[in-house]
């Protein structure tokens, strides 16, 4: 019994995958983007600039993180856009 419900779970699960995989082939070919969009950054926008000033002194990625009250992942993605804005020139 148990060989024939897994059976039968894993014939559903193939059929949800193949049904998902339709739907992004469609939506590829309309010319919809998939993936992460680009997005606002309100609270890390809004700290950038005292991020950066932190950094300038010396303090370290987990201090500011911890002072400001935001993730280290956040820090280094602030101080990662505002070199790459620099080689840019923007």
């Amino acid at each position: 019994m148990a060989t024939i419900l897994s059976g039968i779970a894993e014939f559903e699960r193939d059929l949800i995958s193949e049904r998902v995989k339709s739907g992004l082939a469609v939506a590829r070919a309309k010319g919809k983007k998939l993936g992460r969009q680009e997005g606002q950054r309100p609270k890390s926008d809004k700290l950038g600039p005292k991020v950066l000033a932190l950094i300038s002194e010396g303090r370290s990625y987990r201090w500011i993180a911890r002072d400001l009250g935001i993730s280290k992942n956040t820090v280094t993605d602030i101080v990662k856009r505002s070199r790459q804005e620099v080689h840019d020139g923007a």
